[in-house]
């Protein structure tokens, strides 16, 4: 059928024209197009089913769950990527590739089902999967072999030889600080950057497991870490030295020192799947052969500071914030309650931000606050809030100035300089003095009364010893009387 369409002069000529116009008239650009692709429904028992993901004209940034099949077993996921260029026009597609393995032969039902990805839901009609005896492998060809074929899809050299193609890849590990300050945050990130043009075909190995060794070197023990949690090895397009590469991260997290020790975090190694690619790649034959190379990073060392001096110097917290406060109503009566919150929000450590001690005296009675935090982990970088709720009881009427109760001392390590964050609210309070209740409720009853009327003089406890020396050998005494005539009875 494709024969005759192009051999047709009518159907030739309505084709070139089409790319005739498409070429003058073309779009400067692409749409995002995603779309789920299921592999062959007959595979022999060592063959893999496969289910690609692939988004076209955009990054692959976030993608869920590949399903489960039953009776088969997932076995790791690889990917690829490529770009075009076509008349001044920009194409680029990413696929993720997971690949399951058969348990047994049979026939198996992969039911419909629904992938995110990239925020778009994607479905999928599901397959029927035979799976059949085991294939024989044709790791050689025979030199005796008088297959009259095998001439014409293999060309005159029998040989499978494999060349190694030089990769244009590389494993780093980076922070984003060579120098901080003791509770100041820096962000490492361990990640395997591939050129857009690298031709060598490379593969992810085990990378959980490889990344559980390599964080028993890296993790520094004076630190406190907040981990970014990476669970897909998605790559991101990133410009080097005026080159394009993909970023596939590996490991990130931020870390902020808890002392002054330098930090430093050695070389380690990450092991990575190159294929070596057949010299003369047949039809039929294996066009890549399996191999591994075990790429290191270089060393990286931070320098820690202490902080200037001050009064609060070991208990502020360090980063860049900023407050945001929150009042129920400031129109308040004495005795009645009412809700504030402070909220302290910017980048740094927020499990570590502690809460603001607010002054005490008779005109607030102010409870400890409830406390709600929340982190962001993206970007390189860790943000978000940490809130106090107070439940708070005005005593005294007047207007009074919640700065003088509420107020966080920090240090700022982008100003190089302690700052403070201060309420601006003011509360009016109307109503009685409630002082004098808030003593009486902690009156210690009648009991501690009894000590304005009682005798002031001081007793010999000593005098009245030999009252009590008579009175217990008198009870002894009764005591054996009372047990001779029992006996005696």
């Amino acid at each position: 059928m494709l024969t005759k369409s192009l051999t047709s002069p009518v159907r030739f000529y309505q084709i070139l024209i089409i790319f005739t116009f498409a070429g003058v008239f073309g779009f400067q650009g692409f749409s995002q197009q995603v779309s789920i692709q299921l592999g062959q429904d007959e595979i022999a028992l060592n063959e893999p089913f496969t289910i690609t993901i692939t988004v076209e004209n955009d990054q692959l940034r976030t993608y869920g769950q590949f399903p489960e099949i039953p009776g088969f077993s997932k076995r790791g996921t690889s990917s690829s990527s490529s770009t075009n260029i076509v008349n001044g026009r920009v194409s680029s597609r990413q696929s993720i590739i997971q690949n399951y393995v058969a348990n047994s032969e049979g026939t198996f039902q992969l039911d419909p089902f629904i992938m995110e990805i990239n925020g778009q839901e994607v479905s999928s009609p599901g397959i029927t999967i035979r799976v059949g005896p085991p294939a024989q492998q044709r790791n050689r060809v025979d030199p005796f072999s008088t297959d009259p074929f095998e001439d014409f899809f293999r060309g005159p050299d029998r040989s499978n030889e494999f060349v190694d193609i030089e990769e244009d890849a590389f494993l780093a590990l980076t922070t984003s600080k060579n120098e901080v300050y003791i509770g100041e945050g820096f962000t490492l990130t361990l990640a395997f950057y591939v050129a857009e043009d690298n031709r060598a075909p490379l593969q992810f190995h085990e990378p959980a497991r490889q990344l559980s060794d390599i964080l028993k070197e890296l993790k520094p023990d004076n630190c406190w870490e907040e981990n970014f949690n990476i669970d897909n090895l998605n790559g991101e397009s990133v410009v080097i030295n005026n080159k394009r590469y993909s970023q596939y991260k590996i490991y990130q997290a931020t870390y902020y020192p808890l002392n002054q020790d330098p930090i430093y975090f050695p070389q380690v190694p990450f092991k990575m799947i190159k294929y070596r690619v057949a010299k003369n790649p047949s039809l039929f034959g294996r066009s890549r052969q399996e191999d591994f190379k075990t790429y290191y990073t270089k060393p990286q060392r931070v320098k820690v500071r202490d902080l200037p001096p001050h009064p609060l110097k070991e208990q502020v917290s360090v980063g860049n914030y900023k407050l945001k406060e929150e009042i129920s109503d400031n129109v308040l009566e004495t005795g009645r309650s009412f809700n504030y919150s402070f909220s302290v929000f910017g980048e740094g450590n927020i499990s570590a931000i502690t809460r603001p001690e607010p002054a005490s005296d008779q005109v607030f009675e102010i409870y400890p606050p409830n406390i709600r935090q929340s982190i962001n982990r993206g970007n390189n970088r860790v943000t978000g809030n940490k809130t106090f709720n107070y439940y708070i009881i005005p005593n005294e009427p007047g207007e009074i100035d919640l700065s003088e109760y509420f107020t966080w001392v920090y240090f700022n390590p982008v100003t190089n300089a302690y700052d403070t964050l201060s309420s601006d609210m003011t509360v009016n309070v109307s109503g009685e003095s409630k002082r004098n209740d808030q003593i009486q409720s902690n009156d210690l009853g009648s009991f501690y009364d009894q000590i304005e009327i009682e005798n002031n003089n001081l007793t010999n406890l000593h005098r009245d010893q030999w009252v009590k020396t008579f009175a217990n050998l008198f009870i002894l005494v009764m005591l054996g009387a009372s047990i001779y005539f029992v006996i005696k009875k």
